[in-house]
């Protein structure tokens, strides 16, 4: 069943043809991704099949009734909402609401857990994993998601995966993630030259597929130009146009000439261009570091040697960010030392864009870091260099308030790699970065003769281009592993065994074992029934206790007995929340109870 049908769709932003003439039916069940160099509309085409943009021409249908639920690039939220109000806000049908406890587990899922605290107070990071809780919370029989797995860590991601394979409804989105198009969708569209192409395929195939619409297209463009060629010497020999069929030829000629060729292929090039780094790089003597009574860095030792590609994983808020800052010299730890080496150059390219003015011109901001740029060739001038990146010569004059989020992202990596550092330190590079230019920075990666240090939930990314992976364990422990993320993934996973067990392993490895077949036990079912009503009890007692102990917030006994009263209540709900994931978790395992 067509459930949203997009006719010959023109959409303009300022003086840029986004796309033209598009087409696009969206069928019942259909998971779909949407790729394309940034800049390009995929953001704009989002909000036009969500019906918050209109078109510039053509026609939008939806079927009847059809509800949609979608996450913005940039959520909106209003002034001193908190967490739980927001999230409770987003229109949802009133049986569906009668407990809290799907926004909180959803919202725990997410690494949130102070549900009163004001949204105005969070991070970037957490206030789109807030408006992802609202999405998600949010019954709609289609859903919509702009870079649903920036800010969120693997744990996170994989979690997300799970989730959106079991939605039913139409799922539309726009994500870099290819490990994470190739686990959850199974159609892409991909926005190339203003057109539309529609791949019935998750991220694998689309990959085999253009490959293969490319080749016949440049097979059509040979045999065209071939036919030119010999029309020309005809007409060349000054063929009279008297008679009805040389009319013919001629109109024929004329129409072939005038038909335009394949577009030149638009990717971003950029030579691995750096300065000389010594035998001395940087070195990390037992780095200690902590955050109100945190500890996020314990005794970390480190020597990083050149021609290796680190990559840094671990849960929000474990203190990647900060291990970076400390690396680059932005932090200073609580005891240790950092030694750096005199030709250290580093380029850092940070979460935010740094030092970025909107208002002037996108070929003045490259030629204030350099006019030229030395290579293996010779040198580069800073309008080429643009050129590489993708900003036509049009777009080098436009002011920089102009370009998209993912446009100002891809010209803030051009400077930092502009400046020619010999140590790049990436944190989260492939946020907000097409997949384009991705791919371009894994090859500018490969030929890079430097050190490289990223902090990274792309798994893809990690995989592509580390050689050794960094882990924060807990507690403030990093630890080591070889290999890109898969392979640290694996080793985490494999259950220890001593040798004596392996080789019984290996003994019955071709023996298939017995499925065990997941259920409830009767204790846990009962369990079940009756958690949501102890969890509201337990909430609804905190709240009189809170409402006494403003009565009596002068007495100073009883506030205090009324206090140690609160935080074993409040104890005893983490528990029983805890308890109600892993329940929930089984019972969406099984398939009920």
């Amino acid at each position: 069943m067509n459930i949203i049908n997009l006719e010959n769709i023109t959409k303009v932003f300022g003086d840029r043809v986004l796309f033209k003439d598009i087409s696009l039916g969206i069928n019942e069940h259909d998971k779909v991704g949407i790729i394309g160099v940034n800049g390009t509309g995929k953001t704009t085409l989002l909000k036009i099949i969500a019906g918050i943009e209109e078109t510039d021409h053509g026609k939008v249908t939806r079927a009847g009734n059809t509800t949609v639920s979608i996450l913005e690039q940039m959520p909106q939220f209003n002034k001193n909402e908190s967490i739980l109000e927001y999230v409770r806000s987003g229109g949802l049908k009133k049986e569906m609401w009668d407990k809290e406890t799907e926004a909180k587990i959803i919202l725990t899922r997410l690494g949130i857990t102070d549900y009163s605290q004001e949204i105005q107070t969070l991070s970037g990071g957490q206030k789109k994993r807030v408006a992802l809780a609202k999405t998600l919370i949010n019954p709609a029989d289609i859903l919509i998601m702009d870079e649903p797995t920036n800010h969120l860590d693997n744990d996170m991601i994989e979690w997300l995966e799970g989730y959106l394979k079991r939605f039913k409804g139409v799922l539309i989105m726009v994500t870099h993630d290819r490990y994470f198009l190739d686990s959850v969708t199974g159609r892409i569209l991909e926005i190339d030259n203003k057109k539309l192409y529609s791949y019935n395929s998750n991220y694998s195939g689309y990959l085999e597929l253009k490959s293969q619409r490319e080749d016949m297209a440049a097979a059509s463009e040979r045999k065209r130009q071939s036919i030119l060629r010999n029309e020309l010497k005809w007409v060349m020999r000054g063929a009279k146009a008297r008679s009805t069929k040389q009319k013919a030829r001629l109109n024929r000629y004329e129409e072939m000439k005038s038909i335009r060729g394949i577009d030149e292929k638009q990717t971003v090039e950029l030579e691995s261009v750096y300065s000389r780094l010594g035998n001395k790089t940087i070195e990390l003597k037992n780095i200690n570091k902590s955050y109100i009574n945190k500890k996020i860095i314990k005794s970390f030792d480190y020597i990083f040697t050149k021609g290796t590609n680190i990559g840094i994983v671990g849960k929000n808020g474990c203190g990647k960010t900060t291990l970076l800052n400390i690396i680059s010299g932005e932090c200073i730890p609580d005891s240790g030392y950092v030694e750096m080496g005199d030709t250290v150059k580093i380029g850092y390219f940070t979460q935010e864009v740094r030092n970025m003015p909107s208002d002037i011109k996108v070929i003045d901001y490259v030629r204030n870091i350099a006019e030229f740029l030395p290579t293996k060739d010779g040198r580069i001038s800073a309008s080429k260099m643009l050129e590489r990146f993708l900003f036509t010569p049009d777009m080098q004059y436009t002011l920089i308030s102009k370009l998209s989020g993912g446009e100002k992202r891809r010209l803030y990596l051009l400077s930092v790699l502009m400046k020619a550092p010999n140590i790049l330190i990436l944190d989260e590079p492939t946020n907000d970065l097409d997949i384009s230019t991705l791919t371009v920075l894994e090859d500018y990666i490969d030929g890079f003769q430097g050190i490289v240090i990223t902090v990274s939930h792309d798994r893809y990314f990690l995989d592509r281009i580390a050689d050794r992976i960094l882990s924060f364990d807990g507690d403030g422990i990093i630890s080591q592993h070889e290999g890109g993320y898969t392979d640290y993934y694996n080793k985490i996973q494999k259950n220890p065994v001593d040798s004596e067990k392996e080789k019984d392993l290996k003994v019955k490895k071709n023996v298939k074992p017995k499925e065990k077949r997941l259920k409830l036990s009767y204790s846990e079912k009962r369990e079940y029934e009756s958690i949501d009503d102890e969890i509201e009890k337990l909430e609804s007692s905190i709240a009189d206790i809170e409402k006494e102990m403003s009565e009596k917030a002068s007495e100073y006994y009883e506030l205090n007995l009324l206090m140690q009263k609160k935080e074993e209540l409040k104890k005893q709900l983490d528990e029983k929340t805890e308890r109600w994931v892993y329940l929930n978790d089984l019972v969406e395992k099984i398939g009920g109870i």
